[in-house]
């Protein structure tokens, strides 16, 4: 029997979604504010046991408002265009990028630091938005993902190390989380 489809547009669904992940983003930031930036400590701590649990939280997580503003635009479109063309395939490249990203900052960051921010989505949506279209063999993806590297591509700058206090590991695997999820979603293609 077939399933009911929503009569939402896909693209109105996506902006949704990454419209409340911003929110409960600014929420959360409010929180640890109040906190005196107590759920700071929920971001990945490499090599510590309980550090795992930074996988789950740490995109949730900002180092202060400015950290978080500096994301906010980035989230939100990046977010939409991986989203907009299908919210399954958006949401398990999202879940890869985000395990990947969590993952490899907890292997190989340095220990005794804590790494946090939506940026690790963020520069796996950039890399799935650019590999997306080649690995489906999509003109309409491959010219997206070419005007994403022409505007945002600057960005991936942040995989090398370079400043202190910015994780370039999680930009790093987090990028890297992207092509795996361009190469695992491809079988979870969008209806043309």
């Amino acid at each position: 029997m077939p399933t009911p489809r929503s009569s939402t547009p896909v693209w109105q669904q996506a902006l949704a979604v990454v419209g409340g992940f911003v929110l409960l983003l600014w929420v959360l930031e409010v929180v640890d504010t109040a906190s005196g930036h107590q759920l700071d400590g929920y971001g990945v701590r490499p090599r510590d046991d309980e550090g795992l649990v930074g996988i789950l939280f740490a995109p949730l997580l900002h180092g202060g408002w400015g950290h978080l503003s500096a994301n906010t635009v980035p989230v939100l479109v990046l977010g939409f265009l991986v989203l907009a063309t299908g919210l399954a395939r958006g949401l398990a490249a999202t879940g890869v990028i985000w395990v990947i990203g969590g993952l490899g900052t907890w292997l190989v960051a340095p220990a005794n630091t804590v790494h946090l921010g939506a940026s690790v989505l963020v520069f796996g949506w950039l890399t799935y938005l650019v590999v997306r279209g080649f690995v489906n063999r999509r003109g309409g993806e491959i010219v997206l993902g070419i005007v994403v590297l022409l505007v945002w591509g600057g960005l991936l700058w942040g995989v090398l190390p370079g400043a202190a206090g910015v994780s370039w590991q999680g930009h790093l695997f987090g990028a890297v989380g992207g092509v795996v999820a361009a190469w695992s979603a491809r079988s979870l293609r969008s209806p043309a």
